[in-house]
């Protein structure tokens, strides 16, 4: 197991490479110049193209790409990711101010839709070919199949607008003292359309998980044994058919990441995925740099969880 661990995270580490070498190039070869934006062509007084120069001298711009890279890269091997262009400051107390509220939106998601999904999925695989299983895949198939930005503008016209049940925006009311009340109605809103956004998938693949454990031989002997449909699926079909999910669950959580991207966009969630938006519209390319990076490692790290916990739940695939 220590081998395999140990050649799994040497992979992780080669592609995080090769990821950041082709992100740092795209981010340079694209169009703009983010110096340009640091220099105001209106109110700006004396040799503006002197002044540009200058900054691109003070930030390495005016060096090689490689060397630049290399550059980069010793910096963040120590801990430095850097500091914003448009605000100054530095990326990683910008991202760290912003990772709780994500976390909380990201974490309520996906909860909420890792639990609803499992749930009808087994319902709709123990209800199979009937009403009950046709209306759960067609929700299956909306929520999947309609963006989230169209869900989050139905959602604040019927339940902000309209009904005036819940905030439009934001994590807490003004002049509000931050109370869990007060934070909770803010929450439901942005965490139950991206917890619906990835239902969709933990329906399906819970469905069709623990339809081929109900059709396996081993479940067939337990009914034979006289033992209660419920424990079947319970203690049995559900145990073996959890390896697909947990790749699908584990999977998804860097999916969310960037899912919330709109999502906190549309309500103004002050996040990553709002922080991204800004940087991108900024030029802010070391902010930039920062979140993809850090949605990389979450992926490879949640590839490598998935594969570990393999093991733990099948003996019958643990790799010595």
């Amino acid at each position: 197991m220590l081998r395999y661990i140990t050649i799994r995270v040497t992979t992780a580490l080669l592609v995080l490479l090769g990821i950041s070498m082709l992100l740092f190039a795209l981010l340079r070869i694209m169009p703009g110049d983010p110096v340009e934006m640091m220099v105001d062509p209106v109110n700006f007084v004396g040799d503006r193209d002197a002044a540009l120069e200058a900054i691109r001298q003070r930030l390495g711009y005016d060096q090689p790409l490689i060397v630049q890279y290399i550059a980069w890269l010793r910096e963040v091997l120590t801990g430095n990711t850097g500091f914003s262009l448009a605000t100054g400051r530095p990326v990683a107390t910008l991202m760290g101010e912003r990772l709780a509220a994500t976390a909380r939106l990201v974490g309520v998601a996906l909860v909420v839709a890792a639990i609803v999904g499992v749930v009808l999925g087994m319902l709709a695989a123990v209800r199979k070919n009937t009403w009950v299983d046709y209306l759960i895949t067609g929700f299956s198939l909306f929520a999947i199949s309609v963006p989230p930005f169209f869900l989050a503008l139905i959602g604040i016209f019927i339940f902000s607008l309209n009904l005036r049940l819940l905030p439009t925006s934001g994590m807490q009311s003004l002049g509000a003292e931050g109370g869990f009340a007060d934070a909770l109605v803010h929450l439901i809103l942005p965490g139950g359309i991206l917890a619906l956004v990835m239902l969709g998938p933990y329906v399906r693949y819970a469905r069709a998980s623990i339809l081929d454990a109900l059709n396996s031989e081993y479940i067939v002997t337990a009914r034979a044994k006289g033992i209660g449909s419920t424990r079947v699926l319970l203690q049995h079909a559900l145990k073996n058919a959890s390896i697909p999910l947990i790749t699908v669950v584990a999977l998804q959580i860097p999916v969310l990441l960037a899912g919330t991207v709109v999502i906190e966009t549309m309500f103004a969630w002050p996040g990553m995925g709002k922080l991204a938006i800004d940087s991108i519209m900024a030029r802010d390319y070391p902010v930039i740099l920062a979140f993809v990076l850090f949605v990389a490692v979450l992926v490879l790290v949640c590839n490598l969880i998935a594969d570990l916990l393999y093991a733990l739940v099948d003996p019958r695939i643990r790799v010595k």
